[in-house]
C-alpha cells in the first residue's frame, strides 16, 4: 500500500494531474507551513518552498529512486525542509550595495542547485541504508551530535579511541558505497 501511494503521487505529479496535485496540497501543505513557521518563515515562504518541491519532482527525469523512500509524505517533507534551509542560508548570504539588496543566486540556478542537492541527499540516504546496523547506529548518533563519551557508554565500547576508530571505519564504508554508485560522478561534477 505504501508503495502504491508513492507511485500514485509521483505519477500524478509527473503527468501534471491537477486533481492529484490538489490532493497533495490538501494532505501535506499544512505540515510544511507548520515547519516553516517554526523556523523563521511565514505562510508565503512555505507556499514557495512547497511549490519548488513539487516543481523539482515535475522536472526530475528519474523518479525510480524516490520510490524507495519510506513514504511520499516523508520524501516531500525532506525536500521542503532542505529547500527551506537553503532559503535561510541565502538570507544570511545577501549583501547590501548602494542601499539595494542583491541576491547572490538567480532563481533558475537556485532551482537546478536545489534539485542536485536533493539527488545527492537521496544517494547518500540510499547508501546509508546499506551499512551494517552498528554503523547506522553510530553514524546516526554522530549526526545527532551525541558525544563520543555518550556513544561509548550507550554501545558499551571500552574506550573513546575505540569509538573514534569505529566512526572512522563507518564513515569510510559509507564514503566507499557512495563513490562506487554509478550516479556519484554525475552528481558530484555537475
Amino acid at each position: 500500500m505504501k508503495e502504491q501511494s508513492i507511485k500514485y503521487y509521483l505519477q500524478g505529479i509527473s503527468n501534471r494531474d491537477e486533481a492529484v496535485i490538489r490532493e497533495i496540497y490538501a494532505k501535506f501543505f499544512h505540515k510544511i507551513v507548520g515547519y516553516v513557521l517554526k523556523n523563521n518563515g511565514d505562510k508565503s515562504d512555505a507556499k514557495d518552498v512547497f511549490n519548488k518541491a513539487i516543481m523539482q519532482l515535475m522536472v526530475r527525469k528519474n523518479l525510480d529512486s524516490i520510490k524507495d523512500t519510506s513514504t511520499f509524505e516523508a520524501y516531500l517533507f525532506t525536500a521542503c525542509r532542505n529547500l527551506w534551509l537553503r532559503e535561510l542560508s541565502k538570507i544570511k548570504n545577501k549583501r547590501v550595495t548602494n542601499d539595494h539588496v542583491t541576491e547572490l543566486y538567480y532563481k533558475e540556478k537556485d532551482m537546478a542547485q536545489s534539485t542536485l542537492e536533493q539527488e545527492r541527499w537521496e544517494l547518500f540516504n540510499e547508501q546509508f541504508k546499506n551499512l551494517s546496523d552498528n554503523c547506522k547506529e553510530i553514524l546516526q548518533m554522530l549526526f545527532d551530535k551525541i558525544s563520543g563519551k555518550e556513544i561509548q557508554e550507550r554501545l558499551g565500547y571500552g574506550s573513546d579511541t575505540t569509538v573514534r576508530q569505529r566512526v572512522f571505519k563507518c564513515k569510510k564504508k559509507l564514503s566507499d558505497l557512495v563513490q562506487k554508485d554509478d550516479r556519484f560522478k554525475t552528481l558530484m561534477y555537475k
